[in-house]
């Protein structure tokens, strides 16, 4: 709490023992004026540590995610496609989303998680919301609006399971302008952690980077594939975990040329000289690196028997967060995160349905030593 004065720490200090204090009392206990006793509510608010009304005190490891929020629709063809007629196929529905993956992910292993997307008015939109929010996720600030429809994407997969067409209607997460990070921002300054997906306009991503310099939380943020990750700006400060795959890494260094492709390693280490201040970067089955200012490390996937890799990235966000959560170096908490894509590629949803801590510990034997 460096970043409090005398007065605030005593007036903090005052609502943590007593979070029904009035302002009055305050100002008597303290010997100061209300009017500054006030002043200093405001502060002790925009620095995110109470949350506004009530004097609410923060959850010590609370963790907001904010991006994508979507119903994913899948069509498995029953045999070869025939292209210009009908085809049978099996359909599966499910939702989805970077971000709405990450926290549902977080909310099974117990963690108090926010969650800030949009969504249309409509049935799909509310189902959405309402599935987190049994889970026991905070969807206070989920913006709802009549101007698009909630997300979708579907995929049509052959009998080999390999995709054939995927379409997706995105556009609603255009209209999460950064003028909403105004009414957001009392959540965002309380959090510990606040990750980001870069199906977020890149006009807010920005912003989020340049407001979050001087705030206490820190920022995490997934390039979601390689188009959006050219939305992240070319300084990457402000960005405290970034979370990139192999193409998409050598997509934000401007590589487009095979034969002058960066080795995940190299790449991590191009991101951090760039200003992320930590960087993992994945490719699949062929493990992944870690960058931190302690050097870059090349390490081990873990083996798989892979059902259905949908969710798979998310998942390793999600176990790396947890972990790092509980106060684990990001090179000791990656494991965890491989571990979680692993469980989660052998399971037919995106979200592992059996999640949970003790899951997830049951699983540590399988990370490679």
């Amino acid at each position: 709490m460096d970043d409090l004065g005398s007065q605030e720490q005593a007036v903090l200090d005052l609502i943590a023992a007593n979070p029904f204090a009035g302002q009055q009392e305050i100002a008597t206990a303290l010997g100061l004026a209300r009017s500054t006793v006030a002043a200093h509510i405001v502060s002790l608010i925009n620095k995110g540590y109470i949350l506004g009304r009530g004097y609410v005190l923060p959850s010590p490891k609370r963790m907001i995610c904010i991006g994508g929020a979507v119903l994913d629709r899948k069509y498995h063809a029953r045999a070869p496609l025939i292209f210009e007629t009908s085809n049978p196929v099996d359909g599966y529905r499910s939702f989805g989303g970077v971000a709405r993956n990450v926290a549902e992910n977080l909310v099974r292993l117990g963690v108090d998680v926010s969650f800030v997307s949009i969504v249309g008015d409509d049935e799909t939109g509310r189902a959405l919301v309402r599935q987190l929010r049994d889970l026991g996720a905070d969807v206070s600030q989920v913006v709802t609006t009549t101007q698009r429809p909630t997300a979708e994407y579907a995929a049509i997969l052959d009998p080999k399971n390999d995709l054939v067409l995927g379409i997706a209607d995105m556009d609603i997460f255009d209209l999460l302008t950064p003028d909403h990070l105004d009414r957001f921002w009392p959540h965002l300054a309380s959090a510990s952690w606040v990750f980001v997906d870069c199906n977020m306009p890149a006009a807010t991503i920005s912003a989020l980077m340049h407001r979050k310099q001087g705030s206490r939380f820190r920022l995490a943020v997934d390039t979601v594939s390689a188009p959006k990750a050219l939305k992240l700006p070319k300084d990457l400060t402000g960005i405290d975990l970034l979370f990139t795959n192999a193409d998409e890494a050598n997509t934000i260094l401007g590589i487009s040329d095979p034969a002058k492709r960066l080795s995940q390693k190299e790449a991590a280490v191009a991101l951090r000289e760039r200003g992320a201040h930590e960087v993992i970067v994945t490719r699949g089955a062929h493990g992944y690196a870690v960058a931190t200012e302690h050097g870059v490390q090349q390490m081990r996937s873990v083996p798989a028997r892979p059902v259905d890799i949908t969710g798979a990235g998310d998942a390793m966000i999600s176990g790396t967060l947890y972990r790092v959560l509980q106060g684990e170096p990001v090179d000791v908490a990656a494991p965890t995160g491989a571990l979680l894509a692993t469980l989660t590629t052998e399971s037919t949803s995106s979200v592992h349905p059996e999640l949970s801590p003790r899951f997830l510990t049951a699983g540590e034997y399988r990370i490679p030593a």
